[in-house]
């Protein structure tokens, strides 16, 4: 059970400003289906995490947004998802249809983020997201968060602080121009 690994992913999370209270979730693809934190857990404290099969409903507990990493584990091979909620590529997203990162370590690892619609924990969301992680290891949920898929949870982390830097990054140089709502 990967208990230990969500939270040593939780507190960086967390330390570095990328969720703040019982926002986010992790998951991590099991020979089973996916271990997920649970609903309204903090991810610098996330309790025990649930298993959920990879078809079907999930089992009380699971987190809201379980359909979302139950789709990109369907469409694709990555290990690992997180969801966060970083306050400059949430930002992003609502002002961009798609983050053009300039900062070099943005250019070079992800030179371009897509921005995808729907509405939290729903089947609009988990098709969007995942179909936008078939191609791109990262997507921001307009006005919601970023979902990162990796092999393992340290690269889902670090795209996730790629994401917020490479935003940030760019409020601070004034690209981000007016709100698209």
């Amino acid at each position: 059970m990967p208990g230990q690994e969500f939270v040593r992913i939780g507190k960086r999370l967390f330390s570095e400003g990328l969720v703040g209270g019982n926002f986010g979730n992790i998951s991590l693809r099991a020979d089973e289906g996916f271990y997920i934190t649970r609903t309204g857990a903090y991810l610098d404290v996330p309790g025990v995490p649930v298993l959920v099969p990879l078809e079907g409903q999930a089992p009380a507990g699971a987190s809201s947004e379980y359909r979302v990493h139950q789709a990109i584990y369907q469409r694709t091979g990555y290990r690992a998802v997180v969801h966060a909620h970083p306050a400059h590529a949430v930002a992003a997203s609502v002002a961009l249809s798609k983050i053009i990162p300039v900062d070099s370590e943005g250019e070079m690892l992800c030179p371009e983020i897509p921005v995808v619609g729907g509405a939290p924990g729903t089947d609009d969301l988990a098709e969007n997201v995942a179909t936008a992680l078939e191609e791109a290891p990262l997507v921001i949920a307009r006005g919601h968060g970023t979902f990162a898929g990796a092999d393992d949870l340290d690269r889902a982390y670090l795209l996730t602080s790629l994401a917020e830097h490479s935003c940030r990054v760019l409020a601070y140089s004034g690209f981000f121009g007016g709100c698209r709502r």
